[in-house]
C-alpha cells in the first residue's frame, strides 16, 4: 500500500443535513435513488434518469407547500407502506421484467423523498413506530441515516428514545449485519449503503451507549472483523470499521470474544481494555509494541475526529514507551505522525469530557508520547520533532511553558493540603510510614504531578538539543512568569528517584543517570 497515498486520503462523509425548509427542498434535488431491500439494489439507467427527471419537476413546485404536521407524516407514512407493499409484490412476481416495476420503484423512491422532511420534527418519531413502519425503515439506509442524526435526536430527546427503541426491539443491528453481507461494495452503489448503515450504528452507539453490548451480540463485532481484514483497498469503508469498532470495545466491557481474532487493527483498540492501567507495564508495552505495524490506522482515527480517537491516543501512547517503543517513535515521524499529534498538543479538544477523558488524561497522553519520541528518536527523525518547536516563532515552547505553570500550581495546591494533613498527623501523635507516604505521592500524581514531570522532560529534553533558540525560549518565559530553574530541577530529580517500576534494575540506573546529566546542561 502507498502510504502517502492513504495519509492523503480523505473519505467523503457528505455535509450535515440543513434544518431550514429552503435547504431542505434544495437537498431533496441531490438525493441518490434509495429504497434497495437487502436482495437488491435499484442501479438502471433508464430509472435513475426517471427519477431525476421527477425531482426536476419537483424543484419547480412552491416549497412553501401544505404545512408539515401529525396529519401529513402520517398520511407519508401510509403511502410509503403501501407503496413499498406494492413495489415488493411486483418485484416477487416479475423478477426478470424491471419495465413492469419501474413504475412502482419510482413512486416509491417519490414518497421516500418526501419523508426526508420527517428529520426535521424528530417529536413526531413516535408515529413511525405506532404506524409500524419502523421495520420497513431498516432498509432505507439514507433516510433512517438523516432520522438518527445525532443533532436531530438530541433536539427532542423523547421522540429519538421512542424511535430508537423500536429499532432495538426489532433487532434493528442484526438486519443490518444481514444486508451488508449481501452487498457488494465494488459497485458504488451498495459500497455507499454499506456506509450508510455504519453511520446509522455510530449514530445509535453515541446516543445510546447500551446499544454496544447488543450491536455486538448481535453479529456486528464479527461482521466487523470480517471486514477490516479482508483483502481490499483501503477505502471509507474500512476506516470507518475500524471506527465503529473502536466505539464497540470502548463502550463494553465484556468484550472477550473478540481475543480469538487478532488482526493487528482490533489488537490497537483492544489493548488498553484488555489490559487495565494497573498491570504489568512491561508486559503492555511488548504487547503493544508486537502489534503496531499498522500505526498508520491510529493517525487515521485521529483525523477522523471521532469517539475511536480516544482509544487510538491511549494506544499510541502505550506502543512508544520506553526502548520497546523505540521502532513505533521512528515509525510514527516517517508516515507524518507529527502533523496530527502537535495539533492535540496545542489545543485540547473541548468534548473530550463527552467521551469520556478529562483533559488532564489527554494532556497526559499527548506530553508522554512527545516525551517517548524526544527519548527513543535518533538521526533525522529528532530533527523533524525538534524542527516542531521552532515553527511559528516558536509557539509549541510556549503552550510547553503554558502547560509547565498550569500543573505546576495544581500540584502546588495538592502540595499544600498534604502538608495541613501531615501536620494535623503530627500534632494527634499519628506516624507517617511508608505506606502513607506512598498514598500522599499517589493523590500528588492524580492532582497532575505526573503530567508536570512530563512536561519537565521535554523542555529539560530540548534546551539539551543543541538548538540555542529553544533553551532561550524557555528560560526567557520562566523568568517572566515567575518561575525558576530549580523548581524544574527538582521536579525531574524526584521523576528520576521514582522512575523505573517494572523495569529491571540496569534500566532504572542507566535512566537516573541520562536524566541527571541532562539536568546538569539545562
Amino acid at each position: 500500500m502507498d502510504v502517502g497515498e492513504l495519509l492523503n486520503y480523505q473519505p467523503d462523509r457528505g455535509a450535515k443535513r440543513p434544518k431550514d425548509e429552503d435547504s431542505h427542498e434544495e437537498s431533496r434535488s441531490k438525493q441518490k435513488t434509495a429504497g434497495r431491500d437487502g436482495r437488491r439494489v435499484l442501479v438502471r439507467s433508464e430509472a435513475d434518469t426517471l427519477a431525476k427527471s421527477r425531482l426536476m419537476d419537483q424543484d419547480g413546485e412552491d416549497p412553501e407547500g401544505e404545512p408539515v404536521d401529525e396529519s401529513t407524516v402520517k398520511k407519508m407514512i401510509l403511502t410509503f407502506e403501501k407503496r413499498s407493499y406494492k413495489n415488493q409484490e411486483l418485484r416477487i412476481k416479475f423478477p426478470d421484467n424491471p419495465e413492469k416495476f419501474m413504475e412502482a420503484e419510482l413512486d416509491l423512491n417519490d414518497i421516500i423523498q418526501e419523508m426526508h422532511v420527517i428529520a426535521t420534527i424528530p417529536e413526531l418519531y413516535h408515529l413511525l413506530v405506532e404506524l409500524n413502519a419502523v421495520h420497513s425503515l431498516i432498509v432505507v439506509v439514507d433516510l433512517l441515516q438523516e432520522l438518527t442524526d445525532i443533532d436531530t435526536l438530541h433536539e427532542s430527546e423523547e421522540g429519538a428514545e421512542v424511535l430508537i427503541d423500536a429499532l432495538l426491539e426489532g433487532q434493528v443491528v442484526a438486519l443490518m449485519v444481514q444486508n451488508m453481507e449481501r452487498l457488494d461494495e465494488t459497485v458504488k452503489e451498495e459500497a455507499d449503503g454499506v456506509y450508510n448503515t455504519l453511520a446509522v450504528i455510530e449514530n445509535m452507539a453515541e446516543f445510546s451507549p447500551g446499544l454496544c453490548t447488543e450491536a455486538a451480540q448481535q453479529g456486528l463485532m464479527q461482521w466487523l472483523l470480517k471486514r477490516i481484514k479482508a483483502k481490499m483497498p483501503f477505502d471509507a469503508n474500512k476506516l470507518y470499521c475500524s471506527e465503529i469498532l473502536a466505539i464497540l470495545l470502548q463502550n463494553n466491557d465484556k468484550s472477550e470474544f473478540a481475543l480469538s481474532i487478532s488482526p493487528s487493527s482490533v489488537l490497537y483498540l483492544h489493548y488498553i481494555y484488555i489490559f487495565p492501567r494497573g498491570s504489568d507495564a512491561t508486559h503492555r508495552v511488548q504487547v503493544c509494541g508486537k502489534h503496531c505495524n499498522d500505526i498508520f490506522i491510529i493517525i487515521c482515527l485521529f483525523r477522523e475526529k471521532k469517539m475511536s480517537r480516544v482509544s487510538a491516543l491511549k494506544v499510541l501512547d502505550y506502543g512508544m514507551i520506553g526502548p520497546e517503543g523505540s521502532d513505533n517513535c521512528h515509525k510514527f515521524v516517517d508516515i507524518l505522525g507529527l502533523r496530527t499529534i502537535f495539533p492535540l498538543f496545542m489545543k485540547t479538544p473541548k468534548k473530550m469530557k463527552k467521551v469520556g477523558i478529562s483533559d488532564k488524561e489527554h494532556e497526559e497522553h499527548v506530553c508522554s508520547i512527545i516525551a517517548s519520541m524526544l527519548r527513543n528518536l535518533k538521526g533525522q527523525q529528532r530533527s523533524r520533532l525538534l524542527s516542531k518547536f521552532t515553527e511559528n516563532d516558536c509557539e509549541k515552547v510556549d503552550r510547553l511553558m503554558e502547560l509547565h505553570f498550569k500543573y505546576l500550581e495544581a500540584v502546588q495546591l495538592a502540595d499544600k493540603r498534604i502538608e495541613g494533613e501531615k501536620h494535623d498527623m503530627v500534632r494527634r501523635g499519628e506516624i507517617i510510614d511508608d505506606a502513607m507516604d506512598d498514598e500522599f505521592y499517589l493523590r500528588r500524581l492524580d492532582a497532575g504531578l505526573f503530567v508536570l514531570q512530563l512536561v519537565c522532560y521535554i523542555m529539560v529534553e530540548i534546551c539539551n538539543a543543541g538548538v540555542p533558540q529553544l533553551q532561550q525560549r524557555v528560560h526567557q518565559i520562566l523568568n517572566l512568569r515567575g518561575g525558576s530553574v530549580k523548581i524544574v530541577r527538582h521536579i525531574m530529580r524526584e521523576y528520576a528517584e521514582n522512575i523505573g517500576d517494572g523495569k529491571s534494575e540496569e534500566f532504572k540506573e542507566s535512566e537516573q543517570k541520562r536524566i541527571l546529566e541532562l539536568l546538569e546542561n539545562f
